[in-house]
């Protein structure tokens, strides 16, 4: 692979300083300048790559449920079986956590902020995202109905996506409490 094809292109260098900067000071706290500084442009050089600031939120919190909902999908056709399966939702998921504390942040902070539509967009991926754990949780525990079953998978997600404060280990000492507490959770169902 050529450093070339590992580079970012400037659209997600925008997003990922975006994203930096909504996670420390909110949506509302920063401004086109800010994200431009960030990226070595000035702020109305941003307007090349988005229409607007509310355009970069709508990309970045559609985007983190979109890449939730198809890595998750993902993992469910490749497993061998509904434990399996599981395994490897709780593995994705707490991975994606742990590499995308901003987006969580994020997300929890400013959904509110996207416009109605774009909300709902968000809402209709996250949905979904759901009901692949619903339709794992009730292959891997069959005795699980589906209401338990989605109560759980939120439970689950709240845990795990606590992560932008509550990691205080290094990535690989919290990637592994995660899944264990995880694990420990979806047993005591």
């Amino acid at each position: 692979m050529s450093t070339e094809a590992a580079k970012p292109s400037r659209r997600e260098q925008i997003l990922t300083a975006a994203a930096e900067k909504f996670a420390r000071s909110g949506f509302h706290g920063v401004g086109i300048d800010d994200i431009g500084a960030a990226v070595g442009i000035s702020g109305p050089a941003l307007y090349r790559h988005f229409r607007s600031k509310d355009a970069m939120l709508a990309e970045l919190l559609t985007g983190i449920s979109d890449r939730l909902l198809l890595g998750g999908k993902r993992r469910v056709d490749a497993a061998a079986d509904p434990q399996d399966a599981l395994d490897r939702l709780v593995r994705w998921h707490v991975e994606f956590a742990l590499h995308n504390p901003a987006l969580i942040t994020v997300h929890m902070r400013d959904l509110d902020s996207l416009s109605d539509q774009e909300r709902r967009r968000v809402r209709e991926s996250q949905r979904l995202y759901v009901e692949v754990w619903v339709d794992v949780l009730c292959s891997a525990r069959p005795e699980l109905d589906r209401p338990r079953a989605r109560a759980a998978a939120h439970a689950v997600f709240g845990l795990i996506n606590s992560t932008p404060f509550s990691a205080h280990l290094d990535t690989s000492a919290m990637s592994r409490l995660l899944r264990s507490m995880t694990r420990g959770a979806i047993a005591a169902v």
